[in-house]
This record gives C-alpha cells, structure tokens and sequence, in this order.
C-alpha cells in the first residue's frame, strides 16, 4: 500500500483486512463471515490478485450491528433491515 499526498500532507491508506483477520478480531468463523458475504450481509471493497476477499474498517460496525439484531431477529429479518437501511441512505442521498 502506498501513501497518498494530499495538498500538503501526506494521507495514509485505508486499512483492508482479508477473513483470517476478521476471524481473529470478532467472535466469528471464517465460515461464518463467508456465509454473510454470500448472503449480501456485509460487502468486500476490493479482492487481492490472488482472489481473496478484502473488507474495509465499517465491517467491524456491521458485525457489530449483526451480533445485537442476532439477539432478537433472524438472518432473513437482518438482511431485510440491512435492506431498508441502504434504501434509505440512498434516497437522503437524491
């Protein structure tokens, strides 16, 4: 990763992280942060040459908001309130 200038000051990259650090940094499997991928619960940003997944820092806010809904919703009704939150934030968007 490199840096960035911006104006006069130097700006650091954004920090990725691949599923192994995810794994190691939240109470879940690697199993499981694929399934929520693949269920369009949280989002890679970028992939490595060698097709790994990369996820940016607000993947920590979504697990986060994932392990409090768990409490009283199921999959399915998280990923429909996932839903209405982007469908929101684009229309204060327009």
């Amino acid at each position: 990763m490199r840096s960035t200038v911006k104006g006069s000051s130097l700006q650091a990259p954004a920090k990725l992280y691949r599923i192994g650090e995810l794994v190691r940094y939240s109470p879940f499997s690697r199993q499981t942060i694929h399934n929520y991928t693949i269920m369009g619960l949280i989002h890679e940003v970028e992939w490595t040459e060698g097709g790994h997944r990369l996820y940016d820092e607000s993947v920590f806010e979504r697990l986060s908001r994932i392990i409090e809904l768990r409490k009283t919703k199921s999959l399915y009704q998280i990923r429909q309130v996932f839903g209405k939150d982007t469908s929101e934030r684009e229309k204060r968007q327009y």
